[in-house]
């Protein structure tokens, strides 16, 4: 018997998440690795409480330096996939940010192919019919405006980098049993490093006590709300929520629920900035994008049945 506050619970979880796109894009000033890093560093602080709540489970554990060595791997993984993510903002539209970084059932089904892994005519009928939607959403990119084809790869990176994110975790959370807090937090503070780094290397007035961007910046008065929100918002609500619905709904459910992600961020853009919304193409290819995700998904249970 599913309670009944799941439900609500689960469409909560999904607009907090989809809400993240357009609050980065409200943060712009702020140069994308390092604001992505503010992110990591703040949802960090939420998770801690949590994680000390969950020490005692930490005795139980048998942690092998292989486990140690996949937790670095993950959270370097996160890190790419925010940063990637955070920077496709700034050069593409939010719609076709978020089409593309939640295209990472499309991205296990190439990976399955390379390591030679058994698939199903769905995977690849899918497969092809999300690239076909993808390709012909590329026709809306342009060399200069909203939607370009860096700003597009940029996010197909994202959707790359979260892939091994969720091989990670799937085998430290599952296989191994780590409990959900224990992971998270040192796999999320781990990532705000990464990227604090990668920020300070790449990018121009960043450094950990920097006058104009530090590491720590987000404290000032005019960003940590728009910060806390991305933890408390996206990070806890959204991502901590969905962990909770998945104790009672089937992972497809929630897998096929998070590709309304593009749709629902496309609507919150809408009514706080309004505008005319997404390109011709766009409206072509991104249903296409969407329904071969969502047939990848629903192959992939079918598949553990």
């Amino acid at each position: 018997m599913i309670p009944i506050y799941i439900w609500p619970l689960f469409a909560l979880a999904l607009v907090a998440i989809s809400s993240a796109g357009l609050v980065f894009q409200e943060l712009g000033e702020v140069p994308p690795l390092l604001r992505a890093s503010w992110r990591m560093q703040a949802t960090s602080l939420v998770l801690l409480p949590l994680f000390v709540w969950q020490w005692q489970l930490l005795r139980k554990l048998q942690i092998r330096l292989q486990d140690v060595l996949i937790l670095i791997g993950s959270s370097f993984c996160l890190g790419m996939h925010f940063g990637f993510w955070v920077w496709s903002l700034d050069h593409t539209s939010l719609v076709h940010s978020l089409l593309f970084v939640t295209s990472h059932p499309l991205v296990i089904v190439a990976l399955m192919l390379i390591l030679g892994q058994q698939t199903r005519r769905g995977h690849i009928w899918g497969t092809a019919l999300g690239l076909l939607g993808a390709l012909i959403t590329l026709m809306d990119t342009e060399n200069s405006g909203t939607v370009t084809l860096i700003g597009d790869m940029a996010a197909i990176a994202g959707a790359v980098a979260v892939v091994g994110y969720f091989y990670a975790g799937h085998h430290l959370r599952s296989t191994r049993q780590w409990p959900i807090f224990i992971y998270a937090l040192p796999v999320t503070m781990l990532a705000g490093v990464w990227l604090g780094m990668a920020s300070w290397a790449l990018e121009e007035s960043v450094g950990p006590l920097a006058s104009n961007w530090g590491w720590f910046g987000w404290w000032e008065p005019e960003w940590v709300l728009a910060v806390a929100y991305l933890a408390f918002g996206p990070g806890l609500c959204g991502h901590t929520g969905l962990n909770t619905v998945m104790r009672y709904l089937p992972p497809v459910v929630v897998s096929v629920g998070m590709l309304l992600e593009p749709l629902l961020g496309g609507i919150i853009e809408w009514f706080w900035r309004g505008g005319t919304g997404p390109g011709f193409w766009t409206w072509v290819g991104a249903p296409m994008l969407l329904a071969g995700a969502g047939w990848v998904t629903l192959t992939n249970a079918r598949s553990k049945d």
